[in-house]
């Protein structure tokens, strides 16, 4: 009984993580997009990134979650799956564009 609660706190405990550092990474994304529309520096590229990203993340997440449901994994592994490409993307968006930010605004030393 105890090993299998364990099992269970842990899957959320990490459900919960991913959709934290998720939120986190999407708040930074969003802050950076914004940013970039008002002062009229966002590219075709990443307006188009922007629009096209969101369902394919989202259509790989659902299906990791219906194969975590289908092999009986437990509430807390199908939220990780389903949360685990979404996260990526928005981890991978969140550290491009701040390191493309950051560096813009760093002068060079003469």
């Amino acid at each position: 009984m105890y090993p299998d609660m364990m099992k269970a706190a842990v899957e959320w405990q990490r459900a919960t993580m991913a959709g934290a550092r998720m939120m986190i990474s999407a708040g930074t994304v969003i802050q950076v997009r914004v940013a970039q529309m008002a002062m009229g520096t966002m590219k075709p590229v990443e307006a188009t990134r922007m629009v096209f990203e969101k369902p394919s993340a989202f259509m790989r997440g659902t299906e990791a979650a219906m194969r975590a449901m289908a092999g009986h994994k437990g509430y807390g592994a199908v939220m990780e799956a389903a949360l685990a490409p979404i996260e990526a993307s928005a981890g991978a968006n969140a550290r491009r564009l701040s390191s493309k930010t950051l560096t813009k605004g760093k002068r060079r030393r003469s």
